[in-house]
């Protein structure tokens, strides 16, 4: 089975060896430059990912000689496995996917690339939106300088990752009032991550409306679902009925993030 064939099989029906098939490809730089953007996306897969693979991407984030997107690519893969093992933690129960030891190894590693101004900036952006999702003290003040940047990308970044680290609710609610769609689209998910109740009136506006981009309109369901998630039937209940197959999946998942938080006032987990 080749990558393009793992790329379109359910995770879980992967052969054994998959994750040396991945491997191969993506330290082969004789292979097709797509084939390797494919291997760094799929080796973040949490049914290949281990100590080897994760090593074997902070490899390439790490390699200067690499192409910067595929190292930008392979940072972006180790984002869940970073949020993975900062949210489960190590224990004496089951076995980790990775070690403490290279979760403490990738923590650290990666620290040292996105400071390096002398990486392309799609790679310290990527580092630094992966590594949020195991928040580190270091990330409030990178996350400020990356809202500072007179520079859009940056400023998408940020956006991105004040919905991972508290701390940054005024600055989320500027966001929301960005003429750039991309940021303001991020800020929209960062309110909802952040369960931000002042951005209510904002966001169930863009819910309401009948002109809001699909995208936007898809994020800002789910950040409905986020903030109020008692009120969010009724705000959603519009778009029940629409025609459009992914909003009413949208609408449908949302509300069923809402059942799971509360049910007869006890938490359900």
């Amino acid at each position: 089975m080749d990558l393009k064939a793992l790329d379109e099989t359910p995770a879980f029906d992967w052969p054994q060896d998959a994750d040396k098939k991945i491997l191969k490809v993506l330290h082969d730089d004789r292979a097709d430059h797509s084939d390797r953007l494919l291997a760094a996306r799929l080796a973040g897969r949490s049914v290949v990912i281990n100590d080897k693979v994760a090593d074997s991407l902070l490899s390439v984030v790490a390699n200067a000689e690499e192409d910067g997107l595929l190292r930008a690519c392979a940072a972006t893969s180790l984002g869940p496995i970073l949020q993975y093992a900062d949210e489960e933690g190590f224990d004496d129960f089951g076995e980790p996917r990775i070690t403490e030891d290279t979760f403490d190894k990738l923590e650290e590693s990666l620290q040292g690339i996105y400071v390096d101004t002398d990486n392309p900036k799609l790679v310290r952006r990527r580092v630094l939106e992966a590594t949020v999702r195991s928040p580190q003290d270091w990330h409030q003040e990178a996350i400020r300088s990356a809202d500072l940047h007179n520079d859009p990308d940056w400023q998408l970044t940020a956006v991105f990752c004040m919905g991972w680290v508290d701390g940054f609710d005024g600055q989320i609610l500027e966001a929301l009032d960005s003429d750039d769609a991309a940021i303001h689209r991020e800020a929209v998910c960062a309110a909802g991550e952040q369960g931000l109740d002042q951005a209510w009136p904002h966001i169930v506006g863009l819910v309401s409306a009948e002109d809001t981009d699909k995208d936007l309109l898809l994020t800002a369901i789910f950040a409905v679902a986020n903030i109020r998630w008692d009120e969010a039937a009724e705000a959603l209940d519009h778009l029940t009925e629409t025609e459009d197959e992914d909003i009413r999946d949208a609408v449908a998942e949302a509300l069923v993030i809402t059942e799971g938080i509360f049910a007869d006032g006890e938490e359900l987990f």
